[in-house]
């Protein structure tokens, strides 16, 4: 008579999980490390009180929306947050890849963030755009520059919406897949 190990009653792994969570390991990993590289330049190498002293100059002629001015002002905090957000990412894909069910909460959490983030990135990007469409004409622009513009930008307007909802449907998609039951057994 054999003996029923902890190991033959447990749930076989499913391949979704551990895609997913090698996906975003890999992904991850490189983004902190970008990340990383990117925040020591910023605060090292990069001359950003010369770069304010220009881009005030350039607001104050007329030649930058003020909501670029505001982004760069607040590209350092901005840059250390996207990374401690990227770390927290690689953490629960790692958390996701042993089946450790905080791993799993805290995956599905990042997932939502994503989705409400998309929204949030669409409406930006209005704003965004609106704004880039106020700057001055180029001296050397061709006599249908404004229409050349308005044209990009609204291509650029329908791309970036139709992937921000691609991944908004993904997103929710693998939050689904997720919480159904079989894989939260996994996780038990």
């Amino acid at each position: 008579m054999e003996w029923a190990t902890s190991e033959s009653m447990a749930p076989a792994k499913s391949a979704f999980v551990t895609v997913v969570a090698w996906i975003f390991i890999a992904l991850d990993g490189m983004a902190g490390f970008i990340l990383l590289l990117q925040n020591i330049l910023l605060s090292t190498v990069v001359p950003l009180d010369q770069i304010r002293e220009v881009m005030a100059r350039a607001q104050s002629a007329g030649r930058l929306p003020p909501v670029f001015a505001s982004i760069f002002e607040h590209v350092r905090p901005f840059l250390f947050l996207l990374l401690v957000f990227t770390l927290i990412k690689l953490a629960a894909a790692i958390g996701l890849l042993n089946r450790r069910n905080w791993g799993r909460l805290l995956f599905i959490g990042i997932l939502a963030l994503g989705i409400v983030w998309t929204v949030v990135g669409i409406v930006a990007q209005q704003y965004i755009v609106s704004a880039m469409m106020t700057m001055p004409r180029p001296r050397n622009a061709p006599p249908d520059f404004e229409l050349i513009m308005q044209g990009m930008m609204n291509a650029i307007r329908v791309v970036s919406s139709v992937f921000a909802v691609g991944f908004a449907v993904l997103y929710a998609w693998m939050i689904r897949k997720l919480l159904s039951p079989e894989i939260v057994a996994e996780f038990a």
